[in-house]
């Protein structure tokens, strides 16, 4: 499997000069093995009363270049999922963590075992959708911290106590679908954007801006956007891998403009 991944690697090398492929911590697994322990988007249809049907409204001219990781206080650290395809929920948490940050309070890292143990729209470490994600989170109360509940990367018994919540929502709202221009107006003027993207051939990647050739768009994994280059035509995008996979401790750089893996087909964010 190793020789085979490498050959893949290799081929996506020649035919994708934009980004290096190469071996990576996947590099052992088969294709079959990578998308059941480290992917886990599934999609469900939101109850839709929690939605905010009128996103906030933008500045409508965003700056050419933005990064959230340049705004201290606002990112928690990458973190790792492990053989867990619990994405869903880091994606939405990581989002409400930042929201919560930029409303104002403390930026504290959440509890991602919680939802995965006690959402029970989703599937927790077999995979399950942002919205409903949010969703829970919101009838929830909140979410208790991943000091008090902290990550086990397997699912669990719901242990939840609303007397240790310490962040909570209003609601969760569409952040520019469709439209990685009203995406970037979003992401600049509200802060990080959950996505849910096609990361079946993300287990070779190393650094560079991946293109949409050497993506599909079948949803399968979810992610937080994080900034873009206008300039250089490509999103800023955290992972869920730990800081010992991507880019820059944990990230990838995907094309702009192109909705590169589905990345503009489910764009979302909590409302604090």
């Amino acid at each position: 499997m190793f020789k085979a991944n490498l050959r893949r690697a290799r081929r996506h090398q020649l035919l994708d000069p934009s980004a290096e492929h190469g071996v990576t911590k996947f590099s052992d697994l088969t294709q079959q093995e990578f998308q059941e322990f480290y992917l886990g988007y599934r999609p469900n249809d939101p109850t839709s009363q929690l939605h905010n049907a009128a996103s906030r409204p933008t500045a409508g001219d965003p700056p050419s270049t933005f990064d959230w990781r340049s705004h201290p206080g606002v990112l928690t650290p990458v973190y790792n999922q492990e053989q867990c395809g619990s994405c869903w929920a880091f994606s939405a948490v990581e989002n409400m963590e930042s929201q919560w940050a930029l409303a104002g309070y403390n930026l504290t890292s959440l509890s991602v075992q919680q939802v995965v143990d006690c959402d029970t729209t989703d599937g927790g470490c077999n995979g399950g959708d942002t919205p409903t994600a949010y969703e829970y989170i919101q009838k929830a109360g909140g979410l208790e911290s991943w000091k008090e509940y902290p990550y086990t990367a397997k699912n669990g018994r719901c242990r939840f106590d609303k007397s240790g919540v310490v962040a909570q929502i209003t609601g969760w709202e569409y952040a520019g679908k469709n439209d990685e221009a009203k995406m970037a107006d979003y992401l600049a003027t509200h802060g990080p954007v959950s996505i849910c993207v096609d990361a079946s051939n993300w287990n070779n990647y190393k650094k560079g801006i991946l293109p949409a050739s050497k993506c599909g768009n079948q949803l399968d994994h979810c992610v937080l956007a994080v900034g873009y280059d206008l300039d250089s035509k490509y999103w800023i995008v955290r992972n869920s891998w730990g800081t010992d996979w991507g880019v820059e401790d944990g990230f990838i750089y995907l094309e702009y403009g192109t909705n590169t893996c589905g990345l503009a087909t489910e764009p979302t964010s909590s409302t604090v």
